[in-house]
């Protein structure tokens, strides 16, 4: 299996719900460093997993969304502890989306003449010793 990461990085506030977190539950801020990793078995014919340039212009739109947000005020959001975990998650989410709409070029589409993409791992660190992570399979 062949991988590309790319990296950026996003800064947020938030507050969580629930004794569980402790002093978290107060409006706080968080700065996340993002891997974002893709998957295939094999090249792609221009001999890539990805383009570069395109998993890191995708990583980077997807993150200016939430980027100097107060995730507590958005709908999307709503009712949600939005954890590293949690956020790990909405992230892969949306990346999925822009992969299978072509985001990162024809060639990255799950189940494309070149097999596309088939897996991805999306990891947020949160600080130098913590970190949190969700991957799966593409094209489910």
């Amino acid at each position: 299996m062949f991988s590309l990461t790319v990296r950026d990085h996003f800064m947020i506030a938030h507050s969580f719900r629930g004794a569980v977190f402790g002093p978290a539950q107060a409006l706080h801020g968080a700065t996340y460093v993002v891997d974002l990793e893709v998957r295939r078995p094999a090249f792609d014919p221009d001999g890539l997993v990805v383009d570069i340039g395109l998993a890191t212009q995708v990583l980077r739109e997807e993150l200016a969304r939430l980027n100097y947000r107060n995730l507590d005020e958005l709908p999307e959001f709503a009712g949600q502890n939005t954890t590293t975990e949690f956020l790990a998650h909405a992230l892969f989410q949306r990346l999925a989306q822009r992969i299978a709409a072509g985001a990162m070029g024809p060639h990255a589409v799950p189940g494309s003449a070149s097999g596309g993409l088939t897996a991805m791992r999306v990891s947020l660190n949160e600080s130098h010793v913590a970190s949190a992570a969700y991957e799966a399979a593409l094209g489910r």
